[in-house]
Parts: C-alpha cells; sequence; structure tokens
C-alpha cells in the first residue's frame, strides 16, 4: 500500500453503511415525535445532525466511487441518496474535490480558504458556532444558493446558474419527499421537522468543526503528503457527532484515497507501526484541536 493508491478494496461494510445513516436518523426523528419531551428532540437534533454529516461523508465516498464496486450504482447511491437529500451534486463535488486531493494545501487548492483562516480569535470562532446553531448559516447559504437557482431559469442564465437550480430543485424535491415519508409514520410533519431543525443547526456546526480539524493549521506548500491533513482521534460522543464514519482519519485519506472509509483506522494502525507517526499531524481529539486553531489571547 502506497500513498495515493486508488484501487478500492471493497466488503461487505459498504452495503450497510448508509442504510446505518438512514435507519438511525428515522429512528430518531420518529422516537422524538413519539415522545414528544424537549429532551427527546434536544438529542434527537444533536444526534441526528452527527448522520447527516455522515450522509455527507458517504456521499465523499462516492465521489471517490468507493461506495459500490458497480460505478453506476455507486453513483446512482452517491447522488441520491446521500447527496440529493443534502443539497450537493456528486458528479460536480468529485470534480471540485479530486482538485482538492491533487493540490492539497497548496495554491491551487479550492479548499484552501477553508484552513487559511485559522489561527483565529475566539470571539470570531464563537460568533460562528452562534451562526450556525441559530440557523444563521443554513439560511444564508440556502438563501444565496435559492437566489442563483431563480436567475438559473431566467433569461440568458448562466451555465452556472441553471446548473444551481436544478441541484436546488433536486434538494427541495427531496424535502418533499422526506416531508411526505414524515407524514407516513402516522406522527405528521413533526419527524421531518426535526430534520430540518437538524440540518439547520447541529449539521452546520458539526460540518464546520470537521472541516476545521482536518486541513486547518496544518502545513502549506509543503510536498510532504505525510503533513498535508490532520488525523484526529474520536470518542464515543464525537463518532456520534463531528466524526461520523471514520472521517477522523484524514490524514490516513489522503495518504491511501482509494480505501474505503472503515479500512482507514486499519491504515493508522500500519502507519504507526511503521514508524511514520512522527511525520504526521495527529490530534488527540477535538477539543485539542479547537484549542490549536484559536489565537492566544493578547
Amino acid at each position: 500500500m502506497q500513498p495515493g493508491d486508488h484501487t478500492p478494496n471493497y466488503t461487505s461494510l459498504t452495503d450497510v453503511t448508509v442504510a446505518h445513516a438512514w435507519i438511525t436518523i428515522v429512528a430518531l426523528a420518529c422516537g422524538a415525535a413519539w415522545l414528544g419531551t424537549w429532551w427527546a428532540w434536544v438529542i434527537a437534533v444533536l444526534l441526528i445532525g452527527g448522520r447527516q454529516l455522515g450522509l455527507a461523508i458517504l456521499m465523499h465516498e462516492g465521489a471517490h466511487g468507493l461506495l459500490h464496486p458497480n460505478r453506476a450504482v455507486n453513483n446512482w447511491v452517491g447522488q441520491w441518496i446521500t447527496g440529493v437529500p443534502m443539497g450537493t451534486d456528486l458528479h460536480a463535488y468529485r470534480t471540485y474535490h479530486l482538485t482538492h486531493h491533487r493540490y492539497t494545501q497548496q495554491p491551487e487548492d479550492p479548499d484552501l480558504s477553508l484552513s487559511a483562516p485559522f489561527p483565529t480569535t475566539r470571539a470570531s470562532l464563537m460568533r460562528k458556532v452562534f451562526r450556525d446553531l441559530t440557523g444563521q448559516t443554513f439560511i444564508k447559504q440556502r438563501g444565496a444558493q435559492l437566489a442563483m437557482a431563480i436567475k438559473g431559469f431566467g433569461p440568458g442564465a448562466k451555465e452556472q446558474n441553471l446548473f444551481i437550480g436544478k441541484v436546488t430543485l433536486r434538494f427541495l424535491a427531496a424535502q418533499v419527499v422526506l416531508l411526505a415519508l414524515s407524514f407516513a409514520t402516522g406522527l405528521g410533519a413533526l419527524p421531518y421537522l426535526i430534520w430540518l431543525i437538524s440540518l439547520a443547526t447541529t449539521f452546520q456546526l458539526y460540518l464546520r468543526i470537521r472541516n476545521i480539524a482536518e486541513h486547518a493549521c496544518t502545513s502549506t506548500g509543503s510536498e510532504d503528503p505525510f503533513t498535508h491533513a490532520r488525523t484526529t482521534h474520536a470518542n464515543l460522543l464525537e463518532t456520534a457527532t463531528v466524526a461520523p464514519y471514520w472521517v477522523n482519519f484524514h490524514s490516513e485519506h489522503h495518504l491511501f484515497m482509494g480505501l474505503p472509509c472503515y479500512n482507514l483506522p486499519k491504515a493508522h494502525r500500519m502507519l504507526v507501526e511503521g514508524g511514520h507517526a512522527g511525520r504526521m499531524t495527529i490530534a488527540p481529539g477535538y477539543a485539542a484541536v479547537m484549542r490549536q486553531v484559536i489565537k492566544p489571547a493578547a
């Protein structure tokens, strides 16, 4: 196994990760709606946001062709079961994301803007956290997407706006389907409302933390692939929220991007046993990463 290996290695786990994400979401949303207590809603929103991030991670797996050995099945599941409900397009993401892999932490990296602002001040980070948890980030992003979509169906629309319009229509159609399924449970719109609140709040925060942990305050401009990304050890709460489906092994993913996510812990063990841990950026947990990316007080 060499850094940059693109050879897929499938086991039966590829067939259950997507099902696990959706079963967990449905169980939590319906359970909280049925119980009808505030604490059940809080628990559901906290955990569903993590599984929504999980769907985004699994769409990312599909972009690498790792959801299913059959490319057509892989693309269909990645697009319609994991991507569209989250408002993304598998095929556009694949082009963008593979560019990120090719130029990780280099000037050409399209994701460099996500890590460039760090370290930042505690006040700046807390403002972002507040916007995430109050739904402001969600409204801003979806509002901008909707505005571009409307332009996409107007006269003389640019191709990019037309594409965003199609993505937006798919996302809205998926929400209608989920709302219909919510009513089909006999619990009315409540399960869908829990899904939507999670999507607008905890998912936004978990996505931000995941983005920060992967590349913020790692080496920029280095030609050593071991320095481009961070691996973060995750406890049970973190794997349920900010680090679903082994996404915390991000350094290993960049070194061996043909490995399915569930094989990344094994790759980590092999790298450590091979004496490579000293070359890698490894954090003991997400709290440690957050402390690292905050500037010391003046």
